[in-house]
């Protein structure tokens, strides 16, 4: 599958692992720096979705998005795992719980643009689970620029994989190939977030943010995570 991703916030905050190990699944490790883990809001928009050799469908290719995120390793291998993701689009959160076994929810979201900014907002509406969102205003103030090699912002974001579990709960991954991110320094006016709420996490003002314009992106289906 592609996609380009657009006008995306990082927004991170520290957590104490303690906080985190109890939502992994096993086999999977909790990835720290400096002995602290790291939560991250990140809203965006997506453009482009297609699946090899098909074209974009009209009305299923572009929709916003927004996820909250942790990090981990398997073995020597970092990558992302996602404790919510939230998307307007029902079929392609339906295929996304389906296919690549990841916890999409259903939501109402607008996003438009406000000079170099983005005024962003997400109500989950999906039966059954908590009305969470996120309310906010955010943009650049600053060039761009790939992160520094052992830097905490080179951490969080070079990372080339997704873990989840498969329909027999057995640790999947998922590869991702993108150029290294084009970070820009970040402010944000967050009003309302409380994605974390149901996983008992309370986020404040958070700790760093950055700015990504553009990111074209390719996924693989899952397949099981071998050991080590």
């Amino acid at each position: 599958m592609a996609q380009t991703w657009h006008d995306l916030l990082f927004a991170h905050w520290p957590v104490d692992p303690a906080a985190l190990r109890g939502l992994m699944p096993a086999g999977l490790d909790l990835d720290t720096f400096e002995e602290r883990a790291y939560v991250g809001v990140v809203p965006f928009r997506m453009s482009g979705i297609h699946l090899r050799g098909l074209p974009p469908l009209p009305g299923l290719s572009a929709f916003p998005e927004i996820n909250l995120r942790t990090y981990v390793t398997r073995g020597a291998r970092p990558g992302v795992f996602f404790l919510s993701l939230d998307a307007t689009n029902p079929v392609a959160v339906w295929t996304a719980r389906r296919f690549f076994r990841l916890p999409y929810f259903r939501a109402r979201m607008a996003c438009r643009n406000e000079g170099e900014g983005v005024a962003y907002e997400s109500l989950r509406t999906h039966r059954g689970f908590p009305a969470v969102g996120f309310r906010g205003s955010y943009g650049p103030v600053g060039p761009p620029g790939e992160p520094r090699r052992g830097s905490l912002e080179h951490w969080l974001t070079e990372r080339y994989c997704l873990y989840t579990t498969d329909a027999r709960g057995r640790l999947a991954i998922g590869e991702i190939l993108h150029d290294p991110w084009p970070l820009q320094p970040a402010e944000a006016r967050i009003r309302h977030n409380d994605l974390a709420d149901p996983f008992g996490l309370a986020l404040g003002t958070p700790a760093l943010l950055h700015f990504a314009r553009r990111l074209e992106v390719r996924l693989w289906r899952l397949e099981e995570a071998a050991a080590g």
